[in-house]
């Protein structure tokens, strides 16, 4: 496999399209190259698309499906003639997959293998598993012993860490986990030439990794409303977050985008990887072809070449409002005809409002804008059933004002509860928060998600732009718990915040209590026997220690209140300090843990 270079090529992440052929003339040499692009990276790209639709399957499976369409690859290059060299990238792929032999009886897909086309890749995308706590920990190399692993064999190492991450983000786009490759890279390369390989592994890792976080949860929260509520809310999310970021677009630029970017069943969100690429770099051309009429921040982006513009673009600043451009729009509120021009046409009537509302409120969240736009529409389909319409929408800006200072106070109260409480109150908070209302998740999805929402508050709360960071951090939070499949079932009441209002969930989940169909098990199943492996454990890990004790304790006992479950946590903290200061430390932790168990019972 050639050099990986592959800095930037990441795909927008808000936008999706499937591959079509060129229509412009400037489109012509980006889809070449494009294509070559993809053509030279072929390995990479296998390994994503199968370890993100087989998790299960090992490495060295992986690499003898890399060696199969490298194989098909060079054939179609040598012929495009061939029969074979017509078929779509995806469907030769889960061609390989199904015919590897023993493989899908091995990993349990034999039942996607019966179906075809479109049913096929919906089987496939149905079998990946967001929660990847049946995978093996992530392995981890001495800093000395990943430099030398790099020198030795860079293909094979940067081939198994391509596999490793794809396999536990089996949602992750494509591009996405090619960029993350590339930096990765660069962080190796870098930090084995310092000193301190470790400190510098420790140091770059955590902003790369926020990185990948940060990505990861805005695709599957992207995708999760295109599969539960379908391409119109897709439609409207790409209409505020690029009426935001590009305030002067027209709106008829704007409906010319997203005939671009939106469609029924999007490559990236399907794992259609080679359509997701190509996607990607039709938005990224269109962007640039038109660059003068929609931002003026993106010139230098533009003349990048085509895999580091991508991510440019991305990053740069959301543009400047147009001078001319007053606070409202007259025509929503304050003319005689909306009635009629809705009538008329009511998708576009209802997109141009979304589009003309996001422009001029740079500060608010994208959950927030899709809120306005909902209360406009009901608003709407209340007044023009009244004898005097425009009497009754005139007010309509109130309505909007009322719903967004709900969601503000929202997120005041949030913030208050950091500042007063600290960042582990407020992550113990989250936890039995969430376990209470979604028992029937794993330990490590409500471990997760506890942090999340603390990271939501740490990072936003002493910003100027304190309510659009929040509401939209938590809003991820929310669709990392909701997941991506429109299938996945937790227990009525989360059910219905996820599947009822895509923009009013956060409200909604605000209303919910424990979950009372719940039936907690019937045994402590290990919970109160602690072993002497406490002791061992560095500080992040025993705090990891203590975050999953606290999440099964409510599991066990969700009728215990907030301060009895951290009384126990407080009594967890104290053992296990009192028992590795021991001189017996398993003698100990069998005379505690009972203890412990005992007042569980009592609390």
């Amino acid at each position: 496999m050639k050099q990986l270079k592959l800095t930037g090529f990441l795909f927008f992440f808000f936008l999706t399209e499937s591959l079509t052929l060129p229509t412009k003339p400037q489109d012509v040499d980006d889809v070449s190259i494009t294509q070559k692009f993809i053509e030279d990276n072929i390995g990479y790209i296998t390994i994503i698309a199968f370890a993100q639709y087989i998790q299960e399957a090992s490495f060295e499976e992986v690499e003898m499906l890399v060696k199969a369409m490298t194989e098909y690859r060079d054939k179609c290059l040598a012929d495009m003639t061939l029969p074979e060299c017509s078929k779509l990238a995806n469907d030769v792929l889960l061609e390989n997959i199904c015919t590897m032999e023993g493989l899908p009886q091995k990993h349990n897909f034999s039942h996607c293998c019966h179906k075809a086309d479109f049913e096929r890749k919906h089987c496939f995308l149905h079998n990946k598993k967001a929660d990847v706590g049946f995978l093996p920990p992530l392995p981890t190399l001495d800093p000395e012993e990943k430099c030398q692993t790099y020198k030795n064999n860079r293909e094979s190492f940067l081939n198994n860490y391509i596999y490793e991450v794809s396999r536990r983000n089996p949602f992750v786009f494509a591009p996405t986990l090619l960029t993350a490759a590339a930096r990765f890279e660069e962080m190796t390369k870098t930090c084995c030439e310092e000193q301190e390989k470790a400190n510098c592994f420790r140091t770059k890792a955590e902003t790369f990794i926020q990185y990948l976080k940060a990505l990861s949860s805005y695709q599957k929260n992207v995708c999760g409303a295109l599969m539960k509520f379908g391409p119109q809310i897709l439609k409207s999310i790409n209409i505020a977050v690029l009426s935001q970021k590009f305030p002067k677009i027209e709106f008829k630029e704007l409906i010319s985008l997203l005939e671009d970017v939106s469609s029924k069943y999007d490559g990236c969100c399907e794992g259609d990887v080679v359509q997701c690429i190509h996607g990607r770099s039709k938005v990224m051309s269109h962007i640039c072809s038109k660059q003068d009429s929609i931002s003026s921040k993106i010139k230098e982006c533009c003349e990048k070449k085509i895999p580091e513009r991508g991510e440019c673009i991305i990053y740069s600043n959301k543009d400047d409002r147009p001078n001319n451009l007053p606070l409202r729009e007259a025509k929503f509120t304050e003319s005689e005809n909306v009635c009629e021009e809705r009538d008329a046409d009511q998708e576009n009537f209802m997109a141009e409002f979304l589009y003309q509302y996001s422009r001029r409120h740079p500060e608010l969240s994208t959950p927030e804008l899709l809120r306005i736009a909902g209360v406009y529409e009901d608003l709407l389909r209340e007044c023009c059933n009244t004898k005097n319409p425009p009497d009754c929408y005139r007010h309509a800006e109130n309505k909007f004002n009322e719903t967004t200072e709900k969601s503000l106070k929202i997120v005041q109260r949030e913030c208050e509860h950091f500042q007063i409480s600290g960042k582990d109150d407020l992550k113990y908070h989250y936890l039995i928060n969430l376990t209470k209302l979604a028992p029937q998740l794993s330990t490590e999805e409500l471990t997760f998600l506890g942090k999340e929402m603390v990271t939501a508050l740490t990072t936003c709360c002493t910003l100027s732009e304190e309510f659009a960071c929040v509401d939209n951090l938590v809003d991820l939070v929310l669709g990392e718990l909701c997941g991506i499949n429109e299938n996945r079932s937790i227990n009525p009441a989360v059910d219905h915040c996820c599947k009822t209002n895509f923009a009013f969930r956060r409200s909604c989940f605000e209303g919910l209590e424990a979950d009372k169909t719940y039936v907690p098990p019937s045994t402590s199943q290990g919970l109160f026997t602690f072993h002497t492996d406490l002791c061992q454990a560095h500080n992040e890990e025993l705090q990891r220690k203590k975050d999953r004790f606290l999440v099964n304790l409510v599991k066990l006992k969700p009728e215990l209140t907030r301060v009895e479950l951290q009384s126990l946590l407080v009594d967890f903290t104290n053992v296990v300090k009192k028992c590795c200061q021991a001189q017996g430390p398993e003698a100990c932790f069998k005379e505690e843990g009972p203890k412990l168990s005992a007042k569980s019972q009592v609390a």
